[in-house]
């Protein structure tokens, strides 16, 4: 594991605790080099979840890109990185739980917008109309009127 402050590849694990989800650890690292410490995960790998998009294209899951769409919609809100992470983790344990090991975007979609609303409509609106490809004021109205 690289230490992500000056890249050393030896460093000793100081911690370990299982993460708040239960299925993974949390592990504090301390880097040889420059003693910094940093913090990495472990999960068990299971097999990928593959993504059917509008045009009917498949493509592997990828948890950066999913965390990018939510950074986006949650930038200058009260949203933390922690939060964030959260709403990952319970959007891959909804897809774990799943009888298939394909879903439609439109549902992971569905699945973060549903997260974001409860803990925050700014963020909630602004997925929303990337996610549901808003063209117009109208759009946003309409579901400003549903939050409303």
């Amino acid at each position: 594991m690289k230490c992500p402050f000056c890249g050393e590849q030896e460093n000793e694990v100081v911690e370990t605790r299982v993460a708040e989800d239960g299925f993974s650890l949390r592990r504090r690292r301390e880097c040889f080099s420059c003693k910094k410490r940093f913090t990495t995960y472990e999960r068990v790998d299971r097999l990928p979840v593959v993504v059917i998009k509008r045009d009917g294209t498949r493509e592997v899951y990828d948890r950066n890109k999913a965390k990018s769409g939510i950074i986006k919609s949650c930038e200058k809100t009260t949203i933390t990185n922690q939060e964030i992470e959260n709403i990952l983790d319970e959007l891959e344990a909804d897809l774990k739980k799943q009888e298939t090991t394909e879903v439609e975007s439109q549902k992971i979609g569905d699945l973060i917008a549903k997260r974001l609303k409860k803990i925050n409509k700014i963020a909630y609106i602004r997925f929303a109309s990337v996610f549901r490809r808003f063209v117009d004021v109208e759009d946003f109205e309409r579901e400003i009127k549903k939050l409303l």
